[in-house]
């Protein structure tokens, strides 16, 4: 019996001297690793192997850094935070941050103002998300998944200032949106290749890409992501960039697939400039009510104060393809420089296609675009036919939308199939074989400037690019023909 007492009384004893507690770093210029913090605080961090385990909450003070540069797997506890005031750095091919119990969900990660924060590699699970308040944040080929409100409730990725960077990432399935911003923030983050799908899961009235005003002095981009909805989830929409305070817009949205959500692309308020250019913008309709959306693209705005160039978008399968309401305004092709080349097709409700509706008095150029993708060559009269301006309503305004032009998608099929044009990605090097039709190489970049022209020959020809690493949209053109291809160069 004194035996079995005393055993129970060196076991409690253990367990009271190794109660959790929270752990801060004493600011003093140090660089931490995970080990260093299980030496430092053995009652926050414990490790075993390539696994450790936080306890307790973890705060790395103004002039300290924790860097993690091994492959481990840290599980954190329930409603459990690490908050960063100074230097946040993953640099290991494989690290994992996730709960003890994936039911019992940490509270996530806090970038205080002025911390550095880079994370490349991670998988972030079953906690609650990121709250960057800081202006220098980069997160790079990293899985986000699975995550709650906690620490970040306005989306998983939620930004407050600056221009953060958004590349390579697999954000899915997460409760609250992928990344947003505050009304009240100036954001202006790069969101480049990113597969989003599946966020929002509790199906609020948001996007899983939610951005608030931009800075003055840099431009919000969001470019070559995917974002597709999960079509269970009936309120929740694909990009929304908003200026409702009274700050400015300043938007590049180009070449993203945007399928499955309750609609596409949304800009609203005064004072915003967007690029939307060269998206795939397919099936945005999971609530299936057109007087709530279901948009492939809309425009909002109180005043005249809204200036938007869309071109070569693909735009099919909505509710509406482009609805522009109140004081809003586009221009989806002119003859100063826009090509239009916008592709429209099978957009409508209630038995009629809406291919672009007009419901402002603003008069909106829309030349050389594609109304009606699946019966073309088409008229002037097949066009009216799926616009409504003030033809139809003499209290709108007018859509100038002569000429039509299916021409930049009827390459005679021979010709597309035939011709090879290799390696893509390349190096600088490239090969176009089997050309008989095309007479004119011209690449452009993602905004829509000529860098590099060539003539073309008959057969094969080798051409050598000095462009730098990045995508861009490659145009062969021949007397009657033409033909718009995405080139990556490394």
């Amino acid at each position: 019996m004194t035996q079995r007492l005393l055993h129970l009384f060196l076991t409690f004893g253990i367990i009271t001297v190794g109660f959790a507690q929270d752990y801060t770093t004493p600011n003093t210029g140090m660089i931490y690793s995970l080990d260093d913090l299980v030496t430092e605080s053995p009652s926050t961090m414990s490790v075993s192997g390539a696994t450790y385990t936080m306890v307790g909450n973890i705060t790395i003070s103004e002039n300290d850094t924790l860097l993690i540069d091994s492959d481990l797997t840290l599980e954190i506890g329930a409603e459990l935070l690490i908050t960063v005031f100074g230097t946040f750095t993953v640099t290991a091919e494989d690290v994992t941050f996730t709960a003890i119990d994936t039911a019992a969900p940490y509270e996530g990660f806090r970038f205080e103002e002025f911390s550095e924060v880079d994370i490349q590699n991670s998988t972030i699970q079953y906690g609650g998300g990121l709250r960057v308040l800081t202006e220098t944040f980069t997160l790079n080929n990293c899985t986000v998944t699975n995550n709650v409100s906690g620490a970040a409730t306005g989306s998983v990725i939620a930004l407050s200032r600056g221009v953060a960077q958004i590349t390579n990432n697999s954000i899915t399935f997460n409760e609250t949106p992928a990344i947003s911003s505050g009304a009240n923030n100036a954001v202006s983050a790069y969101i480049f290749n990113n597969y989003i799908e599946g966020n929002n899961q509790e199906n609020s009235n948001r996007p899983q890409i939610n951005m608030g005003a931009t800075m003055t002095t840099d431009t919000l981009k969001i470019i070559q992501n995917t974002i597709k909805g999960d079509v269970s989830l009936t309120s929740v929409g694909g990009i929304a960039v908003a200026n409702l305070v009274g700050g400015n817009v300043k938007a590049i949205i180009d070449d993203n697939i945007i399928q499955d959500n309750r609609y596409g692309i949304t800009v609203v308020g005064g004072n915003s400039f967007a690029y939307i250019r060269d998206n795939i913008i397919e099936d945005n309709d999971t609530q299936n009510n057109p007087n709530l959306g279901g948009s492939g693209i809309s425009l909002s705005n109180g005043s005249n104060s809204m200036d938007v160039v869309a071109r070569g978008n693909q735009i099919r399968r909505n509710l509406w393809g482009i609805t522009v309401l109140s004081g809003a305004s586009i221009n989806l092709g002119d003859d100063d420089g826009n090509a239009g080349q916008n592709v429209f097709s099978d957009n409508g409700n209630g038995g009629t296609t809406y291919a672009l509706y007009n419901n402002t008095s603003n008069t909106l150029s829309a030349m050389n675009n594609c109304w009606d993708e699946a019966n073309a060559p088409i008229t002037l009269e097949d066009a009216e036919a799926v616009i409504v301006h003030q033809v139809d309503d003499s209290s709108l305004g007018e859509v100038l939308f002569d000429p039509v032009n299916c021409v930049f998608l009827g390459v005679d099929p021979i010709s597309s199939e035939n011709i090879a044009i290799y390696p893509n990605p390349t190096e600088g090097r490239l090969f176009i074989a089997n050309n008989s039709e095309f007479n004119t190489l011209n690449v452009y970049t993602l905004e829509g400037k000529l860098i590099f022209e060539s003539p073309l020959n008959t057969g094969t020809q080798e051409l050598y690019l000095d462009l730098h690493t990045g995508m861009y949209l490659m145009e062969l053109k021949g007397a009657n023909v033409g033909l718009i291809k995405k080139l990556m160069v490394n």
